[in-house]
């Protein structure tokens, strides 16, 4: 059989969250090699617990005053750059060993398509003559780009489990590639690029087979990633795949083909952690409703637990729908809520969810459900005045808070808005949440303040889920006084809290004890203190604050 090696590449981040780096779409372009009569492996650069110390990038060094300095409190941040995943050398060497007939690289978030021309470069210099392929988000938007490369031979664009193996077919017989849905490819110095494909009907495709390596486990259980339809329906400014962006149309699987799926990892592996990373996984009640009644069926005699990390549209959760949840093994709910401010919300092209949303958040409580909502701060015209209320919203509410800062997501509305206003960053690498992207009407220095606050909240939140009461101001010891670095980091972190109720500076404490005060806007910190002090808070699970 001739054999096709699909790698993942490297990340070069601050962090990685593990398990959400399942290569779903390269085990699903695998399966369908596979149905097509190839044989297909998956060189997963990230199935490893490598994370190797990397300089700062140049272009990364207006970061420093933010991220410069390690914090061993709750409150921290990020500190090292790093290259999570298997080097490009034994990637390069890897493929050698096994000397594929094609290699296929996925390029799926623009912020790290660098490494993915690394990867591609390292390959081509230990395999010349391989073909190469790219696909994924980017290369489906900057095809000209990517195909300009001497690394890249041919880009598939849109979904690639129908167009990889005709490719494969044609570069086999010798025939003609011009007509292949979605290729790109470079021919006498002239380039062709087709249209992005999509796949009209999900349930053609074969089912991914989930081998997953044991780094992907979670709590000491096999996980496996779920996609059960592609796409969305919502119209949100600042999403790549809405209905208002690039990306396909919105399309759903049959559950009955979900099922298959999950049924088929439950028998060869217990499975006890399944994340969906569906956009808008509960938007149909009915399809919803008999999705988790065979998952009951399938784990009748099991725990498994489930998540919806990409987050639930407030509306749709009503409840029939959470009871439903709790019953299948969903322990959070992940609610998508973008902004509680209306005149946002309309920037966003969202509907007003708060209603919703403190609905769901109830009846998430009477079944015992822990909640996550979800913001987004620093958008392009997005006030930090206005993100600070957010917090203020979700303060009183039980449900953690996390706020996802804003970066151009190419395909989207606000990229192009980005694009009009002339703030986008010079270089894809920077349109990435932790690089703080925008400078705008919020600033970075605004911006790295609410993530820091967001922080302290959820802090507090877990103060009060403990039956603990916010504790009295309190005025710090010199700045430069060594603290006990043995101390437990929930012990660091209420002395600085104090502090920080006192004066509204907020520290940190490095490795060797020494505190010292973040950079941080010092009316927006003032605010939050003001505001807190007036306002009953809620822990996550609701216990109240002790007066």
């Amino acid at each position: 059989m001739t054999l096709v090696v699909l790698v993942q590449p490297p990340i070069a981040d601050f962090y990685l969250t593990k398990k959400r780096t399942i290569p779903y779409g390269l085990l699903s372009m695998a399966a369908s090699l596979k149905a097509h009569g190839y044989d297909a492996t998956i060189l997963d650069s990230l199935a490893t617990n490598k994370a190797k110390p990397l300089a700062l990038p140049e272009d990364f060094a207006y970061l420093i005053p933010f991220y410069g300095r390690p914090d061993q409190s709750l409150f921290c941040l990020f500190h090292h750059f790093r290259h999570f995943g298997y080097s490009f050398e034994h990637i390069a060497s890897t493929v050698q060993k096994q000397k594929p007939f094609l290699v296929g690289i996925s390029s799926l978030f623009s912020p790290y398509h660098a490494t993915a021309m690394a990867t591609a470069a390292a390959i081509r210099k230990w395999n010349p003559d391989i073909p190469i392929v790219m696909g994924g988000h980017h290369p489906t938007l900057f095809p000209e780009a990517v195909i300009a490369s001497p690394h890249v031979d041919y880009v598939l664009r849109g979904e690639g489990e129908e167009s990889l193996p005709l490719l494969c077919r044609a570069l086999e017989n010798g025939t003609a590639i011009d007509q292949i849905p979605g290729i790109a490819f470079q021919d006498t110095g002239k380039i062709k690029i087709n249209p992005p494909h999509w796949t009209a009907d999900l349930s053609r495709l074969p089912l991914p087979d989930q081998k997953n390596p044991a780094c992907y486990r979670r709590k000491n259980q096999e996980a496996m990633v779920i996609v059960a339809s592609r796409g969305c329906p919502m119209p949100c400014s600042y999403c790549a795949v809405s209905a208002t962006s690039a990306h396909g149309k919105f399309r759903r699987r049959p559950v009955s083909q979900v099922l298959e799926e999950i049924q088929n990892q439950a028998d060869s592996k217990g499975i006890g952690f399944i994340d969906f990373e569906d956009e808008n996984l509960s938007l149909d009640k009915p399809w919803f409703l008999a999705l988790l009644s065979g998952i009951r069926n399938i784990f009748s005699d099991k725990n498994v637990e489930l998540r919806a990390m990409n987050g639930l549209f407030p509306p749709s959760l009503d409840e029939e729908i959470i009871t439903a949840m709790a019953d299948t093994g969903f322990k959070t709910l992940n609610l998508s809520l973008g902004a509680a401010s209306k005149k946002q919300l309309q920037r966003f092209n969202r509907p007003d969810v708060r209603a919703a949303h403190d609905r769901a958040v109830v009846l998430a409580q009477e079944k015992n459900l822990s909640c996550v909502s979800y913001l987004i701060a620093g958008a392009p015209d997005q006030t930090p005045e206005d993100s600070l209320r957010d917090l203020l919203y979700l303060a009183a509410r039980p449900t953690l808070a996390g706020l996802s800062i804003f970066y151009p997501a190419p395909g989207s509305q606000d990229y192009n808005r980005c694009r009009t206003l002339g703030i986008l960053p010079k270089d894809f690498s920077l349109m990435r949440a932790t690089a703080f992207p925008l400078d705008h009407t919020t600033s970075r220095l605004q911006t790295v303040t609410l993530l820091r606050l967001c922080r302290i909240l959820n802090y507090i939140k877990h103060r009060i889920d403990m039956g603990l009461a916010l504790p009295p101001p309190k005025p710090p010891p010199d700045v430069s006084a060594i603290s006990d670095q043995c101390a437990h980091r929930d012990t660091i972190s209420k002395n600085l809290l104090t502090w920080f109720l006192y004066d509204a500076k907020i520290r940190g404490m490095d490795k060797d004890g020494l505190v010292y005060i973040h950079k941080t806007d010092p009316v927006l910190c003032r605010t939050f203190i003001t505001a807190i002090r007036g306002m009953p808070l809620s822990g996550v699970h609701r216990l109240p604050a002790l007066s």
